[in-house]
């Protein structure tokens, strides 16, 4: 009975490892964006954009570019030349440090962003296609029995909890001018993917116990949608003033799900406790509303500001054993900017060159013992000019921190780094001369 209350407590203790800042190591083995606060929920939510839009601190709602693919509007895409098609690829290295009361940990990442394709279609109006991440997951924490009973009697124990996976999203819009200065657009996204989640018990110096296994999946094929709005005044021929809106409608994400649990010996065949698959993944993406402006001056700068809303307090979403979390409604408040010396410089390449910089604060859907996970940061980047056209390799820089060494959180600092690469084309020309 001694030994089944001792196994019972330890138990108990994996459950409640990740009380706040009980994370003691991170893993550094894998190619995912990792964070400790992706155990939450759908995970860590992707920033969506270009280097264009992440250079700027994330801005787009309210900014029209005819010489780079800008899908956080929809109604944006339609802001072009009419026989210009446009590729966008990018890749993704992230640089994170963590710290908590107790311990601290570091990880580096390396991944594909996005890959975007824009084309017109008839005049005024024009369609873009793509895929990018929505939310990632990546975590991994371990923890040694410290208890001398527990010890004494079981042997060494290990308690880990580890996760992988995320959401990504494929979309297909159009958008269209109407009214001279109005445009407006619509995207269908499909969002897939797989997150597993795992909470192990592993008695390694022991062979009569069996190390306990559990955890979670969740497999993900949803349809949602997005739509979006933009008008521009433009007193003269250099100067523009742009607002912008979008609206994504909140989603069940469909698909299935399944928990298990099963012992594993240190030898021999592994005994299944449970496994339950349902037909519903019990997760959910709430209505996303954003609103942006920016003020330009014709090839020469540009400022702009986004805002945007996400109600996650009354979606549904798993609960985390033994941590108090509650989604909250999220929002983000974006700034940024961008010069260039002089456009059509001949002489010096650097005049040619966008420069752009921005700031943000994002207040996370993610609530811990009643205390909201906020993250700020600041971004620089540039967009370099290749060969003509509008060819040009694009890099940002975002440096940045999220949460805190306040109530029982971690703190977490990254550099993110975001190279692209632009592809601008004019096709359909019927030469004069061969």
């Amino acid at each position: 009975m001694q030994n089944f209350s001792s196994l019972r407590k330890a138990i108990l203790i994996s459950l409640t490892m990740l009380s706040g800042a009980a994370a003691v190591s991170q893993t550094t083995d894998a190619n995912n964006y990792f964070t400790p606060y992706s155990i939450f929920g759908v995970g860590n939510i992707a920033k969506q954009g270009t280097t264009f839009n992440k250079s700027m601190g994330g801005i787009g709602i309210g900014v029209k570019e005819n010489r780079i693919i800008n899908y956080l509007n929809p109604a944006a895409i339609s802001f072009r030349d009419t026989l210009a098609f446009m590729l966008d690829f990018g890749v993704e290295s992230n640089h994170n440090y963590f710290r908590s009361e107790e311990a601290s940990s570091a990880n580096n990442g390396f991944n594909m962003h996005n890959f975007v394709f824009s084309f017109p279609i008839y005049k005024k109006s024009a369609m873009v296609m793509g895929i990018t991440p929505y939310s990632s997951v990546g975590y991994k924490f371990q923890e040694w029995e410290k208890d001398p009973e527990i010890i004494n009697e079981l042997g060494s124990v290990v308690y880990s909890r580890y996760g992988t996976g995320g959401i990504n999203k494929i979309f297909l819009g159009t958008s269209m001018v109407f009214l001279k200065n109005f445009s407006a657009g619509a995207e269908l996204v499909y969002l897939f993917g797989t997150i597993d989640r795992y909470s192990n018990i592993n008695f390694s110096n022991s062979q009569s116990f069996r190390s306990i296994k559990t955890g979670s999946y969740y497999m993900i094929s949803s349809f949602t949608g997005k739509a979006g709005l933009q008008y521009s005044y433009e007193p003269d021929k250099d100067n523009s003033l742009t607002i912008g809106a979008t609206y994504m409608l909140g989603s069940k994400l469909k698909g299935e799900s399944a928990k298990y649990a099963y012992t594993a010996p240190a030898t021999g065949e592994v005994d299944t406790v449970f496994y339950n698959i349902s037909r519903a993944t019990g997760l959910e993406i709430p209505a996303e509303i954003g609103v942006g402006a920016s003020y330009r001056k014709r090839d020469k700068w540009m400022l702009g500001m986004d805002f945007t809303y996400q109600d996650w307090s009354k979606t549904t979403l798993p609960a985390t054993p033994g941590v108090a979390f509650q989604p909250a409604s999220s929002w983000a408040l974006k700034i940024g900017g961008e010069f260039i010396p002089n456009r059509y410089d001949v002489r010096y390449y650097l005049k040619r060159v966008s420069y752009r910089m921005g700031a943000y604060y994002d207040r996370s859907y993610i609530s811990l013992n009643g205390k909201q996970v906020n993250s700020v940061g600041i971004t620089l980047g540039a967009n370099l000019p290749v060969y003509r056209w509008y060819n040009s390799v694009g890099i940002s820089l975002d440096m940045g921190q999220r949460g805190s060494l306040k109530n029982g959180l971690v703190r977490e600092r990254y550099i993110m780094l975001n190279l692209n690469i632009s592809l601008y084309d004019i096709w359909f020309q019927k030469y004069r001369y061969d």
